[in-house]
């Protein structure tokens, strides 16, 4: 009798194996490290400066240690989180939804340390704070359930197969930076790079359930 392997109607049994197979390496890790990031010196002058050198809201000034070390007291890690999800005056991502969390990491690195922070290739542990099923539920299936705009619709796997050629982790960075209709971060600046990521894998997962 003839499987029904690559059928609408069952279970798309070789490219399953292909989606399950990068679940497992997307799992390993929650944070996601990017190609061609910028510094934190690049990001601080391009971005963060705009508030941060004349210290407008009450952002403490790029250069006052006293004021940078008191922010700093409680951890490195609250600090960028902060500068991540937004704080106060301070939108998420800086205002930036492209900017990475391993770039908001170093910027934040580099004014507390009055410019003298050394770049790791380190990533950053972003925060999670929502699951992928949440994020999808409230944001992406506005586009994706019914493939707005060219978006390609979850299940579909015709859609999703060309775009996972090179894995998870160049979706994430389309999903993180913006492509074509969708805006950065899905209009939504204070998601972490853990949480897009979580949020492209759901998806991404739903090419290997059956068809019913």
């Amino acid at each position: 009798m003839r499987n029904n392997i690559g059928s609408r109607h069952g279970w798309h049994s070789t490219f399953s194996l292909k989606a399950i197979a990068l679940l497992f390496v997307a799992a390993a890790s929650t944070a996601t490290a990017l190609a061609a990031e910028r510094s934190g010196k690049q990001v601080v002058e391009s971005v963060c400066v705009g508030c941060h050198a004349e210290g407008k809201d009450g952002a403490p000034k790029i250069g006052d240690r006293a004021e940078w070390s008191k922010r700093a007291s409680k951890g490195l890690s609250n600090l960028t989180q902060n500068a991540i999800t937004g704080v106060r005056n301070m939108p998420a991502h800086g205002g930036q939804a492209n900017l990475s969390d391993v770039e908001m990491s170093r910027a934040v690195a580099y004014m507390v340390s009055g410019g003298h922070a050394t770049d790791t290739d380190k990533t950053y542990a972003a925060p999670q704070r929502k699951t992928g099923a949440q994020i999808v539920a409230s944001r992406c299936q506005d586009c994706h359930a019914a493939g707005k705009e060219g978006a390609p619709k979850m299940g579909d796997v015709e859609a999703w197969t060309p775009r996972l050629k090179g894995g998870i982790d160049p979706l994430v960075k389309s999903a993180i930076s913006g492509h074509n209709a969708m805006p950065a971060r899905g209009g939504m600046a204070d998601l972490s790079d853990a949480e897009m990521k979580s949020a492209v894998v759901h998806m991404v997962n739903q090419i290997a359930k059956p068809k019913k």
